[in-house]
């Protein structure tokens, strides 16, 4: 299975990425969330990602972090949601907060992503609503799961201060650091130039 794909954004749309890793691009059909977190063309990114084989067709999925994954892991695992659904899903917003929607049972916020009707969105409340509860409940475990790039976390933080996200990118690009904290701190020095 291949479960991280690292390299150059090569293409940034609005349902997929590719990833270029040594020549070769790879196509990752990702989330709304996923996409966020994602850099502009031309910068290093690295998603964690299932591959659903078919007998058609091998569809590589990406994530920005393995809690997205897991969710995500866990959702094509209920009747009926396959991975289109299960993207549909994950685009509602962050996976704690969709853990969150299933384990106090609400079907309306499942029921906002487009491919899930009222049945469905039981189903999975019902199908995984024990799964998450003890996951949702307990929000240390949540994030000590969590692996978030640094850019992403650093970009998150531009965000929570008010920059737009082209603002974030923009200021990010020069950054340098290892941490998100040095990140948002070296960014923060360039907008005061």
């Amino acid at each position: 299975m291949i479960a991280m794909v690292s390299g150059t954004v090569a293409v940034r749309r609005g349902d997929h990425v590719v990833v270029d890793t040594g020549g070769v691009g790879y196509r990752l059909a990702v989330s709304a969330e996923t996409l966020r977190h994602v850099p502009a063309v031309g910068k290093s990114v690295a998603l964690h990602s299932h591959l659903v084989v078919r007998d058609d067709a091998l569809a590589l999925y990406g994530f920005a972090t393995e809690e997205e994954r897991e969710l995500f892991l866990m959702l094509i695992a209920v009747q009926s949601v396959g991975p289109k659904v299960a993207l549909a899903v994950l685009s509602g917003g962050p996976p704690r907060d969709l853990l969150a929607a299933v384990a106090a049972g609400d079907t309306a916020r499942l029921q906002a992503a487009p491919g899930v009707g009222k049945r469905t969105a039981e189903r999975i409340v019902s199908e995984l609503r024990e799964k998450v509860g003890a996951t949702a409940s307990a929000p240390a475990v949540i994030t000590a799961v969590r692996s978030e790039d640094p850019r992403a976390l650093a970009r998150d933080g531009l965000l929570g201060l008010g920059y737009t996200p082209l603002e974030a990118d923009e200021l990010l690009d020069g950054a340098e650091g290892q941490k998100p904290e040095d990140l948002i701190a070296n960014a923060l020095r360039t907008a005061r130039r």
